[in-house]
């Protein structure tokens, strides 16, 4: 496993840890109200600054952008970090989060862990070298398209002018697909697309660190992930679609009639 990956492991499983840890006492964690539909905890910032420690120490050159602490992209290695993608499903006692840990270098993604601290699930991945899932290399199965498709989807919950659109797109590949998961981290949903537990994924509004390290994984086990537009502004947009080629391209063009004003690409 290459170095930096080892080391994003090893932040990742000492994140899940400190989660898992205080899961028995979650009654007495200090919950804050971020915005509507939008919460922080404790718990998040010491799984965050527990990441941040290691990758400090490890590669004190590098910068560290993190959901609860923010950081600027200042150099040519950066890390994006989520330490608790799905913190309401955790306060709830909902056993479907993640730690999320990506690295770019001067813009491109190099590698990205995954880790699923409840099932102790990891998934790794790096630019060139594949993706794998508890040490095994992961290669997507080909679809013909939605037909039959088992998808995952995220809820703009948070952006209601959007309401409208994503109930669209969600009615059009609702009428095809074989079903549709929305479990609440969108961090597990790709690395379950690249595992093959999901055939494909469609999410408005995400934030780099929830989808830089699943969206690399997804790339090297042979799948497409993009904007709505078929593009790859996905991380810019916060919009992105993913599955397997065909599958990819259905989907841009289910989900298309229904793009408006912000949620072009």
């Amino acid at each position: 496993m290459h170095p930096m990956v080892n080391v994003a492991v090893r932040a990742a499983r000492s994140a899940g840890n400190i989660i898992v840890r205080n899961i028995d006492r979650l009654d007495r964690i200090n919950i804050e109200d971020k915005g509507e539909n939008d919460f922080v905890s404790d718990v998040d910032r010491m799984a965050e600054d527990e990441i941040h420690a290691i990758l400090r120490q490890a590669y004190p050159d590098h910068a560290i952008v993190g959901e609860e602490r923010g950081g600027e992209e200042n150099a040519d290695y950066v890390w994006l970090v989520d330490p608790l993608d799905g913190t309401l499903n955790y306060l709830r006692g909902f056993p479907q989060f993640a730690v999320s840990i990506a690295l770019k270098y001067r813009g491109a993604l190099e590698a990205g862990v995954i880790y699923d601290p409840i099932r102790q699930e990891l998934w790794t991945a790096r630019r060139g070298g594949g993706c794998t899932f508890e040490g095994r290399r992961m290669r997507m199965q080909p679809r013909p398209g939605l037909d039959n498709a088992l998808l995952g989807t995220g809820f703009p919950l948070r952006l209601r002018e959007y309401h409208d659109a994503y109930l669209g797109m969600f009615g059009d590949v609702f009428r095809r697909a074989g079903d549709i998961r929305r479990a609440g981290s969108a961090a597990l949903d790709l690395a379950y697309v690249a595992c093959g537990r999901l055939d494909g994924f469609w999410e408005i509004g995400l934030k780099p660190w929830d989808m830089a390290a699943g969206a690399l994984m997804i790339r090297e086990a042979g799948g497409i992930v993009g904007d709505f537009s078929g593009g790859d502004r996905y991380l810019e947009t916060g919009n992105i679609i993913a599955g397997s080629p065909k599958l990819f391209a259905d989907l841009v063009r289910t989900v298309a009639p229904h793009r408006m004003e912000g949620i072009r690409a």
